[in-house]
């Protein structure tokens, strides 16, 4: 589909363009020519760009579906409907559905069932066989099926001794661990921050201590085999601090932090809405300004979704037996937002570096690229409601809330999406 976009900012830091004014052409997929004052051409679609963002199709490392096995959470299609709705054009997905992702026949399935879409959707295959932390999954054949990366999703690698061997092993066909941060000997059982909140709510807490050991842990064990690591959903001013360090010392340690990490605060609980239970936990008010500092400052890497779809029964239910959890696809633009992300900052943590962790070309807005990209409108104010939720659930508090900053358009693979 051909089409003319007039008057949108350009935020890519890789584009001649960037933070400029301009009108963008597409033919036939490609971005054929960026300009001002240009003329539309017959069978041409025109969008006003007035006011919007023109940015790389943004990318998220770390998103749940349940296909297979768990479609009643969600499919591949309206995981990708929804990650449309939020300016998503590529999704790594997690392996923990069942059957598990640990083998190259899962892998091609997801491939498979997902082409042709305009959202480019990459397995991400586990570590350990069925998600168990024991025996290594088929790490290589996986990686030669089309796996970007690998993963246990929110179980930890527990064990140190596979841990080091799964680090070893991926380094030897430049394989990508990203690991769920979480010592399980000190969290234990408990299932918000460890602080005064907790004390108030009458439950027993996580400890920073927790996620933060256990990021020592890895850290020493990228340093002597001397291998590349993601550490995933970091949420602790003390785990910024450690990665930090990591990266001055010259380590291959790579992080990201989810949107709602970055707005919501431990204080939110105290309604027992199931709907803030998360995991890490939420934290405290200091935590979220080191999360953003360390984004700012580059010690963070990306930003995730961590889109966690729960069927209602799960959900609705008390905070101790509820699931963990939020559907996210379609909300992180807004808590970017709302957590104060420019455009610039958006386009480097939501688009470009998610693909450069994974060594996936990174789209430019540029004349003769391939067209892969989202154009929002970061001050339009919008509802989120049940029926522009384009998720199989609705596990989020902020359904039926208004939101600054909607997304109006995608494009990739050929394939054009607009909102009103």
């Amino acid at each position: 589909m051909n089409l003319l976009i007039t008057g949108v900012t350009i935020a890519d830091p890789n584009s001649p363009f960037n933070q400029q004014v301009c009108d963008v052409r597409v033919v036939q997929g490609k971005i054929t020519t960026i300009g001002s004052n240009l003329k539309s051409a017959d069978g041409e679609k025109v969008f006003d760009g007035s006011g919007a963002v023109l940015s790389p199709g943004f990318f998220d490392l770390n998103c749940s579906i349940g296909d297979p096995g768990f479609e009643t959470k969600e499919d591949i299609d309206t995981a990708t409907a929804a990650a449309r709705a939020g300016g998503f054009t590529g999704l790594a997905v997690l392996p923990n559905s069942s059957p598990v992702v640990h083998s190259k026949a899962e892998v091609r399935y997801i491939i498979n069932k997902a082409s042709g879409n305009l959202v480019d959707v990459l397995p991400v295959g586990a570590v350990s066989r069925d998600l168990e932390g024991k025996e290594l999954a088929e790490l290589y054949d996986m990686k030669t099926a089309g796996a970007v990366a690998f993963s246990d999703g929110s179980k930890p690698l527990t064990d140190d001794g596979f841990m080091s061997r799964a680090l070893q092993y991926a380094k030897g066909f430049d394989g990508l661990l990203m690991v769920h941060p979480e010592n399980k000997y000190i969290s234990g059982k408990s299932q918000v921050n460890e602080s005064k909140t907790s004390v108030l709510l009458g439950m027993k807490g996580v400890p920073a201590l927790a996620e933060e050991m256990h990021i020592s842990r890895d850290i020493f064990l990228a340093a002597y085999h001397d291998a590349p690591l993601h550490i995933s959903n970091i949420t602790t001013a003390g785990a910024v601090s450690l990665i930090k360090k990591a990266k001055k010392d010259g380590l291959k340690i790579s992080c990201d932090v989810a949107a709602h990490h970055l707005v919501w605060t431990e204080e939110l609980l105290n309604d027992f809405d199931s709907n803030y239970k998360v995991k890490p936990p939420l934290r405290g008010k200091s935590d979220v300004r080191a999360l953003i500092a360390g984004l700012k400052d580059g010690v963070i890497d990306a930003v995730v979704s961590q889109h966690r779809p729960q069927e209602i029964e799960f959900k609705a239910v008390e905070f101790e037996i509820a699931a963990y959890g939020v559907i996210a696809l379609q909300t992180v633009l807004p808590l970017l937002i709302k957590a104060g992300l420019d455009a610039a900052q958006i386009a480097e943590k939501l688009s470009i570096n998610p693909r450069k962790l994974l060594n996936l070309p990174v789209p430019v807005i540029a004349e003769n690229e391939n067209a892969n990209f989202t154009m929002y409108r970061p001050a339009e104010v919008w509802d989120y409601t049940l029926a522009n939720n384009y998720s199989k659930s609705s596990n989020t508090p902020l359904l039926n809330k208004k939101l600054t900053g909607k997304v109006t358009l995608v494009y990739n693979n050929k394939q054009l999406q607009a909102y009103g």
